[in-house]
């Protein structure tokens, strides 16, 4: 079991919402369960005050939580290869393939990146959420941190909130910006699919950069950054900007050719069921030591043969 406190501030736009809704807001890495028991257990004031899970907050409230970490949850550890990128005793940086969950959940409670983790450093079981401070969806490959440590956590899910770790991605999108650009617009759940997310006006401020890296003859291969990391950000986005992700199943849309397609493009755009984003850059400052980290993965076979197959139609075109 370790000690933790945590101090903050609730967000202007949790003002007015429950205790527990904006404290799981405040500290995305702890769930809400574990935070209405901590409120009703007395180890959360707001404003020197101890409330119930119900009550409304003011923003801007000062909230302290104090308590003791038992075993996080009842996850089980299983023998999935990480590919790790880095580690240490503060730390773990890995590299996450497609298809692979992260968080166990309904319907996948076994062969997740957290069952993977707690086999291969099981003091990670007294860490929330295994020490995971940021997620990747189902489908996209890539870096991604991990603390092994409560003050290593602490310290990252900060730098997380202060926004000085960098996250840069590779994208294949539908369509040719002309340029690269930023998109600055809030994220919600979608109105009647709740399975969705989408811009919308009083959502969550989200901002992500793009640049356009390479062009084919109907799509680009873009780097993009976030400044923020709302749930399906990068692919909600770039969709509202009309450059949707090659196979994205939720946000995507019918296969996009340009004219005269080699066969071999066609092939593997249909035989690419995923979306198309890789987590190519992750850096940081270490938790423990201050020291600048980088690290760089580059994109798996899938997601290069994609590449391949656009270069090889565009020089086809070209010749």
């Amino acid at each position: 079991m370790s000690a933790v406190r945590r101090e903050g501030l609730v967000p202007a736009e949790q003002g007015g919402a429950r205790a527990d809704l904006a404290l799981a807001a405040l500290w995305p890495e702890f769930s809400r369960s574990r935070i209405q028991g901590w409120i009703r257990a007395g180890q959360v004031t707001v404003d020197g005050r101890v409330l119930r899970p119900r009550d409304p907050v003011a923003p801007g409230a000062k909230v302290v939580l104090e308590t003791t970490l038992e075993p996080a949850g009842d996850d089980q550890p299983e023998a999935i290869p990480l590919e790790v990128a880095f580690e240490d005793d503060a730390l773990l940086v890995v590299n996450k393939p497609a298809g692979l969950v992260v968080h166990p959940g309904a319907g996948n409670r076994a062969g997740t990146l957290v069952n993977a983790l707690l086999h291969h450093a099981p003091d990670l079981v007294n860490l929330p959420r295994a020490g995971i401070v940021h997620r990747l969806d189902k489908e996209t490959s890539g870096l991604l941190v991990v603390a092994r440590t409560i003050a290593a956590h602490t310290r990252l899910v900060e730098a997380m909130q202060a926004r000085t770790i960098e996250r840069e991605y590779r994208a294949v999108v539908s369509g040719i910006p002309t340029a690269g650009g930023t998109v600055d617009e809030p994220i919600a759940r979608h109105p009647t699919d709740r399975t969705r997310m989408a811009v919308r006006q009083g959502g969550r401020a989200a901002v992500t950069h793009f640049r356009v890296l390479e062009k084919f003859r109907a799509h680009a291969l873009l780097a993009v950054q976030l400044d923020t990391g709302r749930t399906h950000q990068i692919r909600v986005h770039l969709a509202h900007r009309r450059y949707p992700i090659v196979g994205d199943p939720v946000y995507g849309r019918r296969q996009v050719l340009p004219k005269g397609p080699s066969e071999e493009l066609i092939e593997a755009l249909r035989a690419f069921r995923r979306q198309a984003l890789h987590a190519y850059r992750l850096a940081l400052v270490h938790p423990s030591t201050g020291a600048q980290l980088s690290f760089t993965a580059e994109p798996p076979a899938d997601f290069n043969a994609l590449l391949d197959a656009l270069r090889a139609d565009a020089d086809g075109a070209a010749a």
